[in-house]
């Protein structure tokens, strides 16, 4: 096994809430707008979305603030940070696909090594018909958005770092005092490698996020509860989290390095790409097992085919091909 870098990846409801099959909504449908609002807004949205687009000193702000149980005692904070370089790689008017891409330089006295992990991903439809949900366990699934609650509004999906699926939301962009933001729907997601590595009482999250434009970059803002089953086998809330990941224009590190990992690696991860579209289409969902240290069964050697392909030891094709393999094998 290689070695990687997993970084922090990367709300209150009544407790006896079980997780849903499709996303609770969270607001009613916008009022009809003109057509010269709407493409404003349109616009202004999609400039939002590509603002958070480019290079960034990023930091992770988790701290679970608040106990729902009586036998639970929550975690110290934790804070982290690092640097990303986030690129576009699709945008056709109404779907925009960001990558993120983490770039780690290792001290002198450790070699000086600087590295880069492909990090998650961000996907934007705007008026989506169907959004991909977590269904918990390992599963994903294509739910319907209410046509009446798609007009002026965006989807965005989060992959993991081998692009299987990790959760989906749809809101809107607002300007409420002054601030832009993306508010999602309630949203499940599986646990990440931060809090599945511990093996806690809780097993995944329910959350809200939002995404702000700032002066600087832009915030990404996750209001979460920790779910979990309880004694009985009921999924219960456990404690209230807050992340703040906080995006701060900087250009002051290995940026070539992220850029020469994407140019090598991109046709692959197109590719990989395309294979997960394709099996969640064939399936309106997919299923694929959770491991704590990489998010998914496939994901160690899908980035290890990346940083093959990278490092001279595999051309493209035939690490398409074996990823592929790999996609087939452990996705239902």
């Amino acid at each position: 096994m290689k070695t990687l870098i997993r970084p922090p990846f990367a709300l209150a409801l009544a407790s006896t809430m079980l997780l849903c099959s499709a996303p609770v909504l969270a607001d009613a449908p916008i009022a009809q707008r003109s057509a010269a609002e709407q493409d404003a807004s349109f616009k202004a949205d999609r400039a939002d979305i590509l603002n958070m687009a480019g290079d960034f000193k990023v930091t992770f702000d988790m701290r679970e603030t608040t106990s729902w149980r009586a036998d639970y005692t929550p975690i110290p904070a934790a804070i982290s940070g690092g640097h990303e370089s986030v690129r576009v790689v699709e945008d056709t008017g109404r779907h925009i696909v960001l990558q993120h891409l983490l770039v780690v330089t290792m001290p002198k006295d450790k070699g000086g090594k600087t590295m880069v992990i492909k990090h998650w991903r961000q996907d934007w439809t705007y008026e989506p018909e169907t959004v991909l949900t977590y269904a918990g366990k390992g599963a994903w699934k294509l739910e319907p958005v209410p046509e009446k609650f798609r007009s002026g509004r965006w989807s965005q999906t989060v992959w993991q770092t081998d692009d299987s699926p990790r959760y989906g939301g749809w809101g809107q962009w607002t300007d409420e005092g002054g601030v832009r933001r993306w508010r999602s729907s309630w949203t499940w997601r599986p646990l990440a490698r931060r809090d599945a590595t511990r093996h806690p009482p809780y097993d995944r999250y329910l959350g809200i996020n939002r995404h702000s434009p700032t002066p600087t970059g832009w915030i990404h803002w996750q209001d979460n509860i920790k779910m979990g089953p309880d004694a009985s086998g009921k999924e219960v809330p456990y404690v209230q989290e807050s992340v703040l990941n906080t995006y701060q224009r900087d250009s002051n590190y290995a940026v070539s390095a992220a850029d020469a990992y994407w140019t090598a690696t991109k046709d692959y991860w197109s590719a990989i790409r395309k294979t997960w579209d394709e099996t969640i289409a064939r399936n309106k969902g997919v299923t694929v097992a959770e491991v704590a240290d990489t998010g998914s069964a496939g994901a160690e050697r899908l980035m290890d085919l990346a940083e093959d392909i990278q490092n001279g030891k595999v051309k493209t094709d035939e690490a398409i091909r074996r990823g592929k393999a790999v996609i087939a094998e452990v996705a239902h």
